[in-house]
């Protein structure tokens, strides 16, 4: 039994790892909590399902139009009304971000309804594969894994060895001064929002396919994003992926072993816990501003 929790934990983590990361990429840039980040992602899922079910497109085109969708969609956020805040303050941006959140869910809600649909993907949650000891993997979650890890390793290689990256990071650290050694710090915020759009419509893609399709998919899934983006370090990309893992573990676990209706709680006992004994998150440094 243990073996099937850990698997099934990893699985469920790397969901959560690719929503922290949607999360951290923009608040490391901008220093901005995207809380429309799951309903950003929920659209994108409505658009391949329509794409996919009501104009018969097949599969590749449909996630690859998604995908763009997606990008085009933080882009436009970023542009449209983070870009056009007047004066604006951390708070205010959060704020923002909720507007938007509402609005999306209204505007899903209304298109699309609030009935529960099957997602169409070409991987089975029922084909499995035995890892021995009682313990099996189904091909959906193989492919979460696999689509999960190759996702994270593209975006730490794009950090580290692109222009862009670059740029990004020095937009976190120093905006004005970016701005002086030429970096375009507008264009750079509005890649991040679109680069943070595509990774949280992967994550509901998969999301997705293991449940149904409705405004509410990523409501949950965003929250335990935030709590592994809490628990690694909301200033480090490493820190949020382990995060995932681990609050998926330990979720399934307590599922496993205590109970399942307040298996959810867990991620929310993370955040109490990390922000009063590390409130920095445990892969990121803390840093005091002396004024």
């Amino acid at each position: 039994m243990l073996g099937q929790l850990l698997v099934s934990g990893i699985a469920i983590g790397a969901t959560y790892a690719l929503m922290a990361l949607a999360m951290v990429i923009i608040y490391k840039t901008s220093e901005v909590l995207n809380f429309a980040q799951g309903d950003m992602a929920m659209l994108s899922a409505f658009v391949s399902y329509s794409l996919l079910e009501n104009m018969g497109y097949g599969f590749f085109i449909s996630f690859s139009a998604a995908i763009v969708f997606a990008f085009l969609l933080g882009a436009f956020m970023e542009y449209a009304f983070l870009r056009r805040a007047k004066n604006p303050n951390v708070l205010g941006m959060v704020i923002i971000t909720l507007g938007l959140q509402m609005i999306i869910y209204g505007l899903a809600s209304w298109k699309w309804g609030a009935d529960q649909k099957d997602f169409p993907f070409p991987v089975s949650d029922f084909d499995v594969h035995d890892l021995g000891g009682g313990v099996v993997i189904s091909d959906l979650n193989l492919v979460t894994m696999v689509v999960a890890i190759v996702l994270m390793l593209a975006l730490f290689l794009f950090f580290r060895y692109t222009k862009a990256g670059v740029a990004m990071k020095a937009t976190q650290q120093n905006a004005p001064v970016a701005r002086l050694m030429g970096i375009r710090v507008n264009r750079i915020l509005m890649m991040t929002w679109g680069i943070s759009s595509v990774i949280g419509a992967a994550a509901a893609f998969l999301i997705a396919s293991t449940d149904t399709l409705d405004p509410n998919l990523m409501w949950t899934p965003q929250l335990k994003g935030f709590s592994a983006a809490v628990l690694g370090g909301m200033t480090s990309l490493v820190g949020p992926v382990v995060g995932g893992f681990i609050l998926g573990v330990l979720e399934n676990l307590f599922g496993g072993y205590v109970s399942v209706e307040f298996k959810s709680v867990v991620a929310f006992g993370v955040i109490v816990l990390i922000l009063c004994v590390k409130p920095s998150g445990l892969f990121a440094k803390h840093y005091v501003r002396k004024v």
